[in-house]
C-alpha cells in the first residue's frame, strides 16, 4: 500500500477530544462526587457478585412462624407477607437488577451507536429515514414503549431487559448522531474520504474512537434510567417473575402493607435510590470532566 493510499491516522486529533488514561484517573480521583459515587458503585457491584453467598437465608424460603415480622436479630430487615427474609432477598435482588440494567444499556449502546454514527456519516436519505423513525419512537415515552414491547414478548426478566434496551435507543442514537456530526466535519475524516479510505474503516477507527468520551458519559447516565425502568416493570409485574427477588417486585409486594409493615417497601426503595443516585452523580461528574468548556471555566 502506497503512502498516499494509507488511511489517515487520527491520533493527534483523538488527543484533542479525549483525556490520557492517567490524566482521566487523576481527574476522577480529584473530583469528590466522582470518587465517592465510584466507590459506592464498586461496593454495589461487589454485593451483586458475592451477595448470594452472604445472604443469611434462602430468599425464596418461607418461615411460617415469621409472617410480616419486623426487623429483628434473626431477620435483620424483617420478613414479607409469606415469611421470606427481606435482607436476603435484597442481596439476591442486587444481582438481578444490575444484570437487567447493564444488559439493557448494552443493547442501547451497541444499536444506538450504530444508528447514530451511520446516520451522521452517510447523511442524505439514510439519515432522514433513520432519524424520522427515531422521532416517531421518541414521540412515545420510553417506559410506555417498553411496556408495549413487553406486552408483545411476554413478561419475563429477559424480555424486560430487551424492552428497556430498545426503548432507550431513540434518544441515545440522537445524542450520538450529534457528536458524530462534529467528528465527521473534522479535517482528518474529510482527508480520509478524499483518498478513498473505506467507509467502515473511517467509522470504526476514526469516528467512534473520537466519540468515546461521549459514549462513556451517556452510557453512565442511561444506566440510572435503566435501573428505574427495570424496577418500574417489576413493580407492575412485567419484569422478573416471582419468586425471583427483584427490587421493583419487592416494592410492589410491599405497597399494600405501608401502614402495617413499612419495612417491605422502605428497604427496596432505599436500595433503588442509592444505586440510581450514585450512578447519576458519577455520570454528571464524568460530563464535567470531559466537557472542555467546564475545564476552561475551572
Amino acid at each position: 500500500m502506497s503512502e498516499a493510499s494509507k488511511p489517515v491516522q487520527s491520533s493527534s486529533v483523538t488527543a484533542e477530544y479525549s483525556l490520557p488514561r492517567f490524566e482521566l484517573l487523576d481527574k476522577i480521583l480529584k473530583n469528590k462526587g466522582a470518587k465517592s459515587s465510584l466507590m459506592m458503585i464498586f461496593i454495589i457491584v461487589v454485593i451483586g457478585i458475592v451477595g448470594p453467598w452472604l445472604a443469611p437465608h434462602d430468599p425464596t424460603k418461607t418461615y411460617y412462624d415469621a409472617f410480616l415480622q419486623g426487623p429483628s436479630a434473626e431477620h435483620w430487615l424483617g420478613t414479607d407477607a409469606i415469611g421470606r427474609d427481606i435482607f436476603s432477598r435484597l442481596l439476591h435482588g442486587t444481582r438481578v437488577t444490575l444484570i437487567v440494567a447493564v444488559m439493557a444499556v448494552s443493547i442501547t449502546l451497541v444499536l444506538g451507536t450504530v444508528i447514530g454514527v451511520v446516520s451522521a456519516y452517510v447523511g442524505g436519505f439514510v439519515d432522514n429515514l433513520l432519524m424520522r423513525i427515531m422521532d416517531i419512537l421518541l414521540a412515545m415515552p420510553g417506559i410506555i414503549l417498553a411496556l408495549a414491547i413487553v406486552a408483545v414478548l411476554g413478561p419475563s426478566q429477559t424480555n424486560a431487559m430487551i424492552a428497556i434496551g430498545i426503548s432507550s435507543i431513540p434518544s441515545f442514537a440522537r445524542l450520538i448522531r450529534g457528536a458524530a456530526l462534529v467528528v465527521k466535519s473534522s479535517g482528518y475524516v474529510e482527508a480520509s474520504r478524499s483518498i478513498g479510505t473505506p467507509n467502515w474503516w473511517i467509522i470504526l477507527f476514526q469516528m467512534i474512537p473520537n466519540i468515546t468520551n461521549v459514549l462513556i458519559v451517556y452510557t453512565t447516565l442511561f444506566i440510572g434510567g435503566a435501573i428505574l425502568d427495570t424496577s418500574a416493570l417489576g413493580f407492575i409485574g412485567l419484569g422478573a417473575q416471582p419468586p425471583t427477588p427483584e427490587w421493583g417486585t419487592m416494592l410492589s409486594e410491599g405497597k399494600d402493607y405501608l401502614s402495617d409493615a413499612w419495612w417491605l417497601a422502605t428497604f427496596p426503595g432505599i436500595a433503588i435510590t442509592i444505586v440510581v443516585l450514585a450512578v447519576n452523580i458519577l455520570g454528571d461528574a464524568l460530563r464535567d470532566i470531559f466537557d472542555p468548556r467546564t475545564q476552561k471555566r475551572k
